[in-house]
């Protein structure tokens, strides 16, 4: 067995990486240590880098045709995993995931219809919408005592209009790291069905669940999830290939089916570039056990997040997450407001992270664990001098 080595620090910048080198435009500052942008710092697994390599002998990177194990592999991996028995008509090759949420709005609500999400959330599911002219309706998430989040159904009724048309569902949910049970979203189903609604449901991290808990695609778990549901997923969260865009989107329904399949194929959407399908037979194929180490070491990665704020930082109190390498943290602890959490992170801990306000939840941060431990561990130590620091101003 291969032992892969997710300790080495690789220098991404200077290669066009989004994490590091948008930072003077994000963050006012070039230098700071990035923990923000959702792909990871681990080398991407080599039997990946291997067949794209192998392409990439030819002379020739003209037109290319789907490969004939392109989607039977996909089929396989999701039954594999998922236990979700996916025919091969329901699959098409999408351009990206936010891009398929435009595509959704696009080909499915007129002018004048809404979109739910449920804040905390990904701050796309929110500016996609409203670049689209589309009003978005907050359907926010209830916060638990032990810092976890539930569906809040009798809101969902309250915001609700007759022109809601669609929700995202972010599942498993970022940036708080849920693995959404059946219960919940069998009556988010049942709700949206009943009122025409279409849910399109973010499935990107479904094959990072961590702790031996298991993903639940949201198509399955009733007739009427099946009937309402657009599936979006793919493979570069898991393996670290955000670059090579290999989205696809599952659609069991054949109504919803034809209609949406129809808008991608007129617009030639759902044409996969020539690299996605090679790098996704080669994950699907080759991944298992690179994945399972990835997750152990990111598992480890979140352990010395909670243990070292627990003993270090009390103010700051992690969310354990359930899946992704993504930890939602707490900082309300400090009484900051959230300019200064911004200043504490930014100005005086050198950190970029992405703050709680872009999700709707001032005094968070998103940390991106899928980094080196001793990364990791610089940062937390940065983190510590800082909110000392606040203690000595005081």
């Amino acid at each position: 067995m291969v032992k892969y080595d997710f300790d080495r620090q690789i220098e991404r910048r200077g290669t066009g990486a989004l994490k590091t080198d948008a930072l003077e435009a994000g963050y006012g500052k070039a230098d700071l240590l990035p923990l923000w942008v959702a792909d990871m710092d681990f080398e991407t697994p080599p039997f990946i880098i291997e067949a794209l390599r192998k392409r990439l002998e030819h002379p020739i990177l003209g037109y290319t045709i789907e490969p004939a194990d392109y989607w039977p592999v996909v089929q396989e991996w999701i039954l594999k995993h998922h236990g979700w028995k996916v025919e091969r008509e329901w699959l098409r090759y999408i351009p990206g995931i936010v891009k398929g949420i435009g595509m959704v709005i696009n080909a499915f609500l007129k002018p004048d219809e809404k979109v739910i999400i449920q804040p905390p959330v990904y701050h796309p599911f929110r500016l996609v919408p409203e670049g689209n002219r589309r009003e978005v309706v907050y359907n926010p998430l209830i916060e638990n005592a032990d810092g976890s989040y539930s569906m809040d159904f009798e809101n969902l009724e309250a915001v609700c209009d007759e022109k809601c048309r669609l929700l995202i569902l972010s599942n498993p949910h970022n940036p708080a790291g849920i693995l959404w049970d059946a219960e919940s979203l069998r009556r988010l189903a049942a709700f949206c069905h009943s009122r025409g609604i279409i849910v399109v449901s973010d499935e990107i991290h479904c094959d990072m669940a961590l702790w031996g808990l298991r993903h639940i695609p949201f198509a399955t778990v009733s007739p009427e999830a099946a009937a309402c549901s657009i599936t979006f997923a793919a493979p570069s969260k898991t393996f670290n290939i955000a670059g090579v865009v290999s989205s696809y989107s599952i659609v069991s329904d054949p109504l919803l089916r034809e209609r949406f399949y129809s808008y991608l194929k007129a617009n030639e959407y759902d044409d996969a570039p020539i690299f996605a399908p090679i790098a996704t037979i080669a994950a699907y194929r080759e991944g298992e056990e690179w994945r399972r180490q990835m997750l152990d070491y990111v598992e480890g990665n979140i352990e010395s997040v909670i243990s070292y704020c627990a003993a270090n930082i009390p103010a700051i109190k992690p969310l354990r997450p359930q899946a992704s390498f993504l930890v939602w943290i707490d900082c309300r602890g400090l009484a900051l407001s959230h300019e200064e959490l911004v200043e504490l992170f930014v100005g005086k801990a050198g950190l970029a992270l992405n703050d709680g306000a872009m999700f709707g939840a001032p005094g968070f941060m998103r940390l991106n664990v899928g980094c080196p431990r001793a990364t990791l561990l610089t940062a937390l130590e940065r983190l510590r001098c800082a909110v000392n620091s606040l203690n000595d101003i005081e």
